[in-house]
């Protein structure tokens, strides 16, 4: 196959994903919005969705600037001018996303109150899609587009131009951070501070409108969970693309350093077919959405894992095993990750009923409970990301271990869309006890959301496993780019530089680290403090305003919305910065051989971390809604006021800091790449 047809091949696939999105969108905006009271909810929603995002984004357009500049006078210009393309990618995603999501929330409210279940779901499901597929469709044709704008027609230029497009994959991870950090303060300081105030003080039910932050928190799910969570994934996405190119590039040339085509687009052409895949899930998307939802996955993967092996039967001839097998490796490990966090946040399973069961002796109890379970929950992921990497290195050496991360994220499409589904059935729900909806409805809607929830878990395993293979790959990548290889011939050999007994190394190691967890805390305490903040303003309204808690006065939602927004566009910038700037130090005052040290320990604890806040975070989520659903006393009895204490606590860990590492992990490892030539130039 020609050179032109594959990237024809490429470029529609991503077309297709574009022109999925139209119609997806034609097809909700299409649904009736519902009654005077369900538009007039969303529309505060929407309104305070918007002045969010306008705020966050101008400040990151700003970051974005100035680091731009930055690379292109000392990396190189068009490394620079890729950086600002892939930042504003990455913002084009976020903004889709919120676009359908504050319009689908409350045609999914409508379409439980008038045609049930089957068309709640679809809707939700729908809205979802339009941010999944904006992730992929963007990713695959930014990639392409820079890759053919730079001169990658010509594979004699493969190398130089695969390391130049790295700074797409910049720019998005540069973006994400904020956007997941940003969105996850506001979501969980909101979240947090709400059910404070209302659930455990005044005893008022979650969404109900006399609690004015309320609004802040409906707002918080769509900045949050699907900008954050959007861009999260994106920068995974292209991360793991181009990360594979660059090793293709390099590792498979011809004489006279002209690469092999085949092997230098395969991450592209993977990634095609997990389109494709994706698109034909949706439409099984039927039925209870628990099954519905779980079955996607295994479907768009057996799909993927198909068409993949008669691409590369065709594509590559007899060397199609290996690859093949390493992309199968990524695609089975993200299965047994998602099941995992499945399994121990979900209430169908004994982990949740377990802390539950626990809250009936207290608080303490319950926290104890859920904390020695969601250690439990990261043993297995690990190990089997640690197994999938031994394998797909071991057939397909250092290309292996890289294109393994393409396979597991080739179904972002799916995954994407279950995760985005989550916050608009959870605004669905809010909607509908606002709007004083029938009970039935509000049912309808508590069932799509307390599987939204457990999907959302599902998706941030996902995304911190997708994580940890991508930041893997950007660390093998890092000692094969001609600059580290001038480094080990002047140091010596790899095997000196890698070893354990390397004091630079060793250190690195350490510092490397420490870096997850001193992120965590800088994150949780601005929750903290946003919560704080909101706690004060939900009370002053509740003892000035007169008639709130008969519901003959209107509290004053913009109030709080207005405060959470401060403390979140605050917060988000150190964050980053610690992100960009500690390999950047590390590297120049200790040198490659640390940097490479820091990578690796912050991969490893990171990946640790994020596996941990995510899933014990939806526990006790989880082990809430159980009681709520009329289990150990239901309602208002202590084992919910305990278990509310629970979920309190694990907020910040599963919407703020646990996703917010995925992308730091990846955003201190390619800077590292990228800045690598630069410190090893002022070493030698």
């Amino acid at each position: 196959m020609d050179i032109s047809t594959l990237f024809l091949l490429i470029a529609t696939s991503g077309i297709v994903a574009i022109a999925y999105i139209g119609y997806l969108t034609w097809r909700i905006l299409k649904e009736d919005e519902g009654t005077k009271e369900i538009k007039e909810i969303s529309g505060y929603i929407r309104e305070g969705s918007n002045a969010y995002m306008k705020r966050q984004y101008s400040l990151i357009a700003a970051i974005i600037a100035v680091i731009a500049i930055i690379i292109a006078v000392f990396v190189g210009p068009l490394v620079g001018i890729a950086y600002g393309i892939g930042g504003l990618c990455s913002s084009l995603t976020g903004f889709t996303g919120i676009f359908i999501a504050v319009r689908s929330n409350s045609r999914t409210a409508n379409a439980a109150r008038t045609k049930g279940l089957g068309k709640a779901l679809d809707v939700a499901f729908k809205g979802g899609s339009v941010l999944a597929f904006s992730v992929v469709g963007i990713g695959v044709l930014g990639i392409t587009s820079l890759f053919l704008l730079f001169g990658g027609y010509d594979m004699s230029k493969a190398v130089d131009v695969a390391n130049t497009i790295i700074g797409f994959s910049f720019g998005a991870s540069t973006v994400a951070l904020f956007a997941r950090v940003g969105g996850g303060i506001y979501t969980k300081a909101a979240d947090v501070g709400t059910d404070l105030v209302g659930k455990v003080e005044k005893g008022i039910p979650e969404d109900d409108p006399r609690n004015p932050g309320v609004i802040a928190d409906n707002v918080g799910d769509n900045v949050g969970d699907v900008a954050g969570m959007g861009a999260d994934l994106f920068e995974s996405y292209v991360g793991a693309i181009v990360s594979s190119m660059i090793l293709g590039a390099i590792l498979y040339q011809l004489p006279g350093g002209i690469s092999k085509v085949e092997w230098v687009l395969l991450p592209l052409i993977v990634s095609a077919v997990g389109i494709f895949a994706s698109i034909i899930t949706g439409f099984t998307i039927r039925g209870d959405p628990a099954t519905a939802l779980t079955r996607a996955t295994i479907i768009s993967t057996v799909i993927t894992a198909v068409i993949s092996y008669f691409v590369m039967t065709n594509l590559l001839g007899s060397a199609w095993f290996e690859p093949f097998v390493s992309i199968l490796c990524g695609l089975i490990v993200g299965v047994i990750i998602g099941e995992t966090s499945d399994y121990f946040t979900s209430n169908r399973y004994s982990p949740t009923k377990r802390v539950a069961i626990a809250d009936q002796g207290g608080p303490a109890l319950g926290i104890l409970t859920g904390f020695s379970l969601g250690m439990y929950s990261v043993f297995i992921p690990i190990v089997f990301i640690a197994v999938g990497e031994l394998i797909a290195y071991s057939v397909g050496g250092l290309y292996g271990v890289a294109i393994s991360a393409v396979g597991m994220l080739s179904i972002s499409g799916t995954v994407v869309a279950a995760d985005a589904y989550g916050p608009i059935t959870d605004n669905a729900a809010g909607i509908a006890e606002q709007a004083k909806l029938p009970g039935e409805v509000r049912d309808i809607c508590d069932k799509l959301d307390s599987v939204g929830n457990t999907m959302k878990s599902v998706c941030k395993g996902f995304a911190i496993g997708s994580a940890a293979l991508t930041a893997i790959a950007f660390l093998v990548t890092m000692t094969q780019i001609p600059a580290f290889t001038q480094y080990i011939s002047e140091v010596g050999s790899l095997d000196r530089i890698l070893s354990i007994l390397n004091p630079k190394l060793f250190a690195g190691l350490l510092i490397g680290s420490a870096f997850p967890a001193f992120f965590t805390g800088v994150v949780v305490l601005a929750v903290s403090n946003g919560a704080n903040k909101l706690v004060d303003e939900i009370r002053r309204q509740f003892r000035e305003i007169k008639g709130i808690m008969e519901g003959t006065a209107k509290p004053d939602y913009a109030q709080c919305v207005t405060i959470i927004t401060t403390n979140a566009i605050k917060s988000l910038v150190l964050p980053g910065i610690i992100a960009i700037i500690a390999p950047l130090i590390i590297g120049f005052l200790i040198g490659p051989d640390a940097l490479l040290g820091m990578s690796a320990g912050a991969i490893i604890t990171g990946l640790l971390l994020g596996l941990f806040q995510g899933n014990v975070g939806n526990t006790w989520d989880n082990a809430k809604k159980y009681v709520e659903a009329g289990n150990l006393g239901g309602k208002g009895s202590p084992t919910h006021a305990a278990a509310v204490i629970g979920d309190t606590v694990g907020d910040p860990f599963k919407d703020s800091s646990g996703p917010g590492l995925n992308i730091f992990i990846k955003l201190m490892t390619i800077t590292a790449l990228v800045f690598m030539p630069l410190i090893i130039q002022y070493f030698i």
